[in-house]
C-alpha cells in the first residue's frame, strides 16, 4: 500500500480514482471530491476542510480524521467505510452509503444526516441538531447513541437500538421492526404510523406519544409526564409507573401501576377490544378535554 503523508492536498479531484492508499496527516482543502470513485484507502490524522471528499467509494477505514463544516456531503455513494475516533462538524454526511460502521463518532451539526443508508452499525456515537437523523435506513444496530434531533428514523426498518438517550419529536414515524432497549426517549408523538414498534426496560416522555401504531409491545417500561397516549394503537403494554392518561386505544391490553385519566369515546372506537389492568385510575372521561363545555 503506498502513502501520503502530511500533505495538503488542493483541487478538484486531487486523487481521483486511488486505490490502495494510505493517507497520513494530511489536509484535503480547496478542492471538491478529493477521492471520488476511489477503494482501499485508509486514512489517518486527516482533515477534510471541503466539499465531497468519499463519494463513490469502497473500502475505507479513517481514524482519528475530522470533517469541517464546509466538508458537507462528505460521504454518499459509499460502501464498506469504517470511521473511529472522528468529529465530524458538515451536515449531510453519509447518504445513500452501506456496510457503515462508526464507532466513537461526534456529529456536531447532523442535520439531514444518515439517509437511505443500509447495513450500519453505531457504537459511541453523539449527533448534535439531528433533524431527521438516519431517515429510510434500514438494518441498523445502534448502542450508546446520543441523539437531540427532532424526526428521527423516519421510515426506517429493521432497527436495534441499546443504551441510548434520545431528546427527539415524532421519533420512528413510518417505520417498521423498530425495537429499543434500555433506553431513554424524550420526544412528542413518538411512534406515529408506524409497524412493529418495540420497547423494552425504556423511559419514555411523551405528548400523545405511541399512536397510531400498528402492534406495538411494551416491557417493563416507565413513562413520565406522558399524557393522550395509544390513541388508535394495537398495544400489549406493561407500564411500571404512571400514565398520565390514556386516550382511544385501539385494541390490545395495557397494564400500569395507575393512569391519571382514561378516556374513551365510545362513538370512536370500540372499548371491548382493549383490555386495562390497572387497579388505580383516577378519572375517566368519555371525551378529551378539548371537547368539553
Amino acid at each position: 500500500m503506498n502513502e501520503i503523508r502530511q500533505k495538503i492536498l488542493t483541487g478538484e479531484r486531487a486523487l481521483f480514482g486511488s486505490r490502495d492508499l494510505r493517507i497520513k496527516a494530511c489536509v484535503f482543502d480547496g478542492g471538491e471530491s478529493p477521492l471520488k470513485e476511489s477503494s482501499n484507502i485508509e486514512l489517518v490524522d486527516t482533515l477534510f476542510r471541503w466539499k465531497y471528499p468519499l463519494w463513490y467509494c469502497n473500502g475505507v477505514k479513517a481514524v482519528d480524521c475530522t470533517w469541517f463544516e464546509m466538508a458537507r456531503a462528505g460521504v454518499w455513494y459509499t460502501s464498506d467505510i469504517e470511521v473511529t475516533n472522528a468529529v465530524i462538524q458538515a451536515p449531510k454526511n453519509f447518504r445513500r452509503s452501506s456496510g457503515i460502521v462508526l464507532r466513537d463518532v461526534a456529529f456536531t451539526d447532523a442535520k439531514e444526516t444518515m439517509w437511505s443508508c443500509s447495513d450500519v452499525k453505531l457504537t459511541n456515537v453523539s449527533v448534535a441538531k439531528g433533524d431527521y437523523f438516519a431517515m429510510n435506513c434500514s438494518d441498523m444496530e445502534i448502542d450508546g447513541l446520543r441523539l437531540d434531533g427532532n424526526y428521527s428514523f423516519d421510515g426506517a426498518k429493521r432497527v436495534v437500538i441499546r443504551n441510548s438517550r434520545l431528546l427527539t419529536k415524532d421519533a420512528f414515524w413510518n417505520s417498521e421492526d423498530i425495537t429499543v432497549y434500555d433506553s431513554f426517549i424524550s420526544g412528542e408523538y413518538l411512534g406515529w404510523n408506524s409497524k412493529n414498534l418495540t420497547l423494552v426496560n425504556c423511559t419514555i416522555e411523551s405528548l400523545q406519544g405511541m399512536c397510531y401504531i400498528d402492534n406495538l409491545v411494551m416491557k417493563n417500561c416507565r413513562l413520565i409526564n406522558t399524557t393522550l397516549a395509544f390513541e388508535y394503537a394495537n398495544v400489549d403494554a406493561e407500564i411500571n409507573s404512571k400514565v398520565e392518561s390514556v386516550f382511544n386505544p385501539g385494541s390490545g391490553t395495557i397494564r400500569a401501576e395507575s393512569i391519571g385519566e382514561l378516556i374513551i369515546e365510545k362513538d370512536k372506537i370500540d372499548p371491548s377490544k382493549t383490555r386495562i389492568v390497572c387497579e388505580d385510575i383516577e378519572k375517566q372521561s368519555d371525551r378529551p378535554e378539548w371537547l368539553r363545555d
